[in-house]
Formats: structure tokens, sequence, C-alpha cells
């Protein structure tokens, strides 16, 4: 089946009649600024998904609703296909998003004055959970890049050094937002062990894992490839980067150990909304029946970042880690001669939006959301290109 990734939707007025639809991509700038900084693509989501929700949406009633059982069994059989990682219905919470998850790990699994550990660079919410929460904020650094072009890694000798006996908590990304880094398993079986050494529990955000850019590569749960951790994990699922469903507020929380299942379940009363009855909806039809648009998807992303990395490799002073996963890109402008923030000076004098690294932990990068039509993204890489090349 065919699917269009090609045409540009209209995103800033999209109701011929007027309605205002305000989208946070593109509307915090102005209309001379093209957007490319939130994880958000530009590209309708899966037909399957659309018509869906159009049947659920004729219905005309949209009162509280349970999750069904079907929704369930359906992430149970992607989890088995996809990752190889036999889950059972009832490990499943479903909520309304990934970042509130990460808040409730924090307050059902910590208490006040306990630190929370994650590592830089790393999308900004993870930086803001201890602070929110009343925990201790503590950050270990990745390894930068020996060479251009070569990957980020885990440092493990940083990550130890950065806990103390505060520490209880710490914060996964795994792939990884924003370096696209799909992490090896040499890294992995290191974090394992640091884990179970210092008796940590792990949030373990997979929010990308759906969205490897390697042909034939497979996600691995970091608690299906280390059984040993499964009893003090969190992880966390969502369908939204995956088919662009971000604004129906849809993810699970997958826990398999059931003291630690009660402990997240218990803390989500009262804090969080009932769940979003189209979000499930849309949830379901996507991971029944979304997979050839999301092969197709991979394919759009494989083309967009091979632009992106041809573009790169003519901007002297930048450098970029070759994303393995996602559809962002983390560049390295430290040395593009564009000062303290090269964010800024980007959207002032090229009128491309991207995200600023300050925000990620790393002054002088910035991240790019290459996941928008070839037409858009050869747009912005031309504006780009009067400034940087």
């Amino acid at each position: 089946m065919a699917f269009d990734f090609a045409t540009p939707i209209e995103r800033r007025h999209p109701d011929p009649r007027g309605a205002d639809w305000p989208s946070q991509k593109w509307h915090r700038y102005g209309e001379e600024v093209l957007p490319l900084w939130v994880a958000d693509m530009d590209f309708a989501s899966p037909p399957a998904v659309i018509e869906a929700l159009q049947a659920r949406v004729a219905h005309g009633v949209y009162g509280y609703g349970l999750v069904p059982a079907s929704l369930r069994r359906a992430l149970c059989d992607w989890s088995a296909r996809h990752y190889d990682w036999t889950i059972l219905p009832d490990w499943q919470h479903w909520l309304p998003g990934v970042v509130p998850a990460l808040q409730v790990a924090a307050l059902a699994l910590t208490e006040p004055g306990e630190g929370i550990l994650t590592l830089t660079p790393i999308y900004p919410p993870f930086l803001k959970v201890a602070e929110r929460s009343g925990r201790l904020a503590q950050q270990a650094r990745l390894a930068e890049p020996t060479a251009p072009g070569e990957p980020w890694r885990l440092d493990l000798a940083a990550l130890e050094a950065a806990i103390t006996p505060q520490t209880r908590l710490l914060l996964w990304c795994h792939p990884h937002n924003p370096t696209g880094r799909v992490w090896c398993d040499e890294e992995l079986e290191g974090l394992a062990a640091l884990v179970a050494r210092h008796d940590l529990l792990v949030a373990s955000d997979e929010l990308h894992c759906d969205l490897l850019l390697e042909e034939g590569a497979r996600h691995r749960p970091l608690a299906a490839a280390y059984p040993e951790l499964a009893a003090r994990t969190v992880t966390l699922w969502a369908p939204s980067k995956t088919f662009n469903l971000a604004g129906l507020t849809t993810a699970c929380a997958v826990i398999p150990d059931a003291e630690l299942r009660r402990r997240f379940v218990a803390r989500c009363r009262g804090l969080q909304p009932d769940m979003n009855v189209l979000g499930m909806v849309a949830a379901e039809a996507a991971y029944t029946r979304g997979e050839p648009w999301r092969q197709a998807l991979l394919a759009v992303l494989r083309d967009n970042r091979r632009r992106l990395v041809a573009a790169v490799a003519g901007w002297p002073g930048v450098s970029m880690a070759f994303p393995e996963s996602t559809y962002l890109a983390w560049l390295d402008m430290r040395e593009a001669g564009l000062g303290d923030s090269p964010q800024r000076a980007l959207l002032e004098r090229a009128g491309v939006a991207l995200s600023d690294g300050a925000d990620f932990g790393w002054p002088g990068f910035v991240r790019l959301n290459f996941g928008t039509t070839p037409t858009q993204l050869v747009q912005a890489i031309e504006r780009l290109d009067t400034v940087l090349k």
C-alpha cells in the first residue's frame, strides 16, 4: 500500500473555515519560520488510525472509558512480535503520556530527598523530574564522540561516580533522545550490572523504540534483555512518536513486578485523568494495523537522514553524530561561529527553528527534527546553507 509522506500538510491554518487549531510546533514562531524543533512529525497518522477514530467519533458519546482488553492484547502481541518479549496484560498500566509517567515514577518509587539520576544530554523533561517532585537532582555526562560522525557513548565510570548513597532512581532513555543512539550490548550489560550493584530502580523511557533506522534492527527492552532488572524496572512505551499521535495523550507503563506496579498505580490516583477514549482507539489501531505505514515511514526517515548528513558535511564547524534511531539529529555547533546561542542565531538569520541544546544540558548544540516532508526539509537546509555553508 502506498502512503503519502511527500505532500506538505497545512498546519498553521488547517481549517478552511478559519477555526483556531493551534499547533505547538507551527504556532510558536512567526509564519516566516520553518519549525524543525519539537518531536512532532509533519505526516498524517496511518489511514487505519484515522479510520478507527472516525468510526469512534461517529458514535457521538465520549464519556469516561476503560482500557479495553483488546488494547492490552494488541500491546502484548506487538511486544512479542517486535521485541521478542512476552508481557502479560496485567503488567500494563495505561496513562496519559510518558512525561507524566516519569513524574509518577519519581513520586511512587522514591522519597523526598532521595536522588534521581540521569545522563546528559537528555530531552528536557528528564531534567525537571527531581525538581518538580522534591527530590535530589543528580546528573552524569555521556561521553562525546571522539571524531565527527562517531557516536555518543555511555560513560559507565562517570555514571557510577555520580551515584551517592541517596541515589534511588535512574531515568534511562533507550534509544536515546536527542543523540539518536541505540545502545550496544556492552553498554547495556555494564548498565545492568551497575543498577544491580547499587540497588537502583529504573524508569526506562523507550518512546522511540519503534523508530530504529538501520535495516533489520530490533529493539530489546532493558527489562527483557536483562531479566534480573525486570523486578526493578518501569518500561514506558507509547505509540505517540512512531505513529504521530502525541496529541492523543496515550502511553503505557509495563511493570512486571507486582509490588512495584502497585506503588506506581497507587500514585497515579488523583494525579492523572482517566484515559483518553480516542487515544486508546488510536493506539489499538496503530498496534494492530499500523505496521505497513511504519515500514514506509522508516524508509522516508532514512532518506531524510541521508539528505541531512550530506548537508552537515558542507557546514564548516558543524558535526553530527549519525542518528541510529528517531527522527531527531543532534548537531554540535560550538565551532560554527554563531555565538553563545546557535539556536537563536539560526532562528534570526535563517528563519529555521531548532531546539536549543542548553535545554538538554549541553549549550552550543541544537536538535533538528527531520520528521517532515522532503520538500520542507530541503527548504530548511537551503535556509541553513545561507548561514552555515
